[in-house]
């Protein structure tokens, strides 16, 4: 896939931080998909997909970039002027409209990596104290609660938010950025190429 045009991304985000703001799939179809994937919301190389992620995981996203403690340089640039007049009735609206949609997955991982990236997964890195992802995010990778869906996000976007946590953004990310900062290259790419074949 081509990557998006960013005049279309600087306009989508004109829109979606001014004027009043609608909810459900309106608000979605308007402005958020324009970056997220139109219509299916099932992301592009520079915005994760939303189809099918946990509402609470998006609600508190949503928050986070509201609040600025998401502090990673694509959240700066693209999502803290996009949610600055979203209500929490919006934001509890775009959650809920988002975790109804059906994913597909990315398929755009290194395909000789999936092994490695499957056992760490379900394993962990005993040698680096690193625990099973399997343990939080579950068996499928569907997530739970405020937990995020890993399984079939983009491995463009996996890759980049675990580089970033190990770079220290988000610190108030559980123990991600602690597990990331562990990680190896290699070992990024491993889970991030597995994860993307995950549906």
């Amino acid at each position: 896939m081509k990557p998006l045009n960013i005049k279309i991304i600087l306009l989508a985000l004109v829109f979606s931080a001014g004027g009043p703001v609608l909810a459900d799939e309106t608000l979605a179809t308007k402005n958020c998909t324009w970056c997220h994937g139109n219509p299916s919301a099932q992301g592009y190389w520079i915005a994760p997909r939303l189809a099918g992620q946990r509402q609470q995981y998006i609600e508190k996203q949503l928050f986070s970039f509201s609040n600025h403690t998401r502090d990673n340089p694509t959240s700066k640039q693209y999502m803290w002027g996009a949610v600055a007049n979203l209500s929490p009735q919006t934001v509890n609206d775009l959650a809920k409209y988002f975790s109804t949609l059906s994913p597909r997955a990315a398929d755009n991982g290194d395909k000789a990596l999936i092994a490695m990236g499957r056992t760490i997964y379900e394993q962990g890195i005993p040698a680096s104290n690193i625990v099973s992802c399997f343990a939080c995010h579950g068996p499928k990778a569907e997530g739970v609660g405020a937990i995020p869906r890993l399984g079939g996000l983009s491995y463009t976007y996996l890759k980049r938010r675990l580089d970033e946590w190990g770079k220290g953004y988000h610190v108030t990310a559980g123990p991600m950025p602690q597990v990331a900062k562990e990680l190896s290259p290699v070992e990024i790419e491993a889970i991030a190429s597995y994860l993307s074949f995950v549906n």
